[in-house]
């Protein structure tokens, strides 16, 4: 059975790229959100096997998502992803969590050998 993931990015062309990446590699996609309420939301709704998650969103940014999924599942398993110079940020996302995290521009053997680490 391939793994359910949940993709979390307030850009619609990049919950696409991440998709179509996924979908290549045999992934299913359960769902989208566009910010971290809609995210932990989501979460709850379609307990995903793993979440992509962006950091810098409205609303609520992924590292308070982040949180807020943890705090109802500490078995959740999160990829961050974050643009070039975010270093601290990223930190912040490893600490509260995260498995692993990936940077925008996105190459795809990258993200697959994330998800696939966090998968176990």
């Amino acid at each position: 059975m391939s793994a359910r993931i949940l993709i979390v990015d307030d850009a619609a062309f990049m919950r696409m790229m991440i998709k179509e990446i996924l979908t290549k590699n045999g992934y299913t996609v359960v769902g989208e959100a566009s910010d971290g309420a809609q995210a932990v939301e989501k979460y709850k709704e379609l307990k995903p096997d793993l979440v992509t998650m962006d950091i810098t969103m409205p609303e609520m940014d992924g590292i308070q998502a982040l949180k807020e999924i943890r705090a109802n599942d500490t078995g959740a398993k999160v990829i961050m992803c974050s643009a070039m110079g975010q270093q601290a940020m990223v930190i912040d996302a490893i600490q509260a969590g995260a498995r692993d995290f990936i940077v925008k521009p996105f190459q795809a053997e990258r993200v697959i050998e994330a998800i696939r680490k966090a998968l176990g």
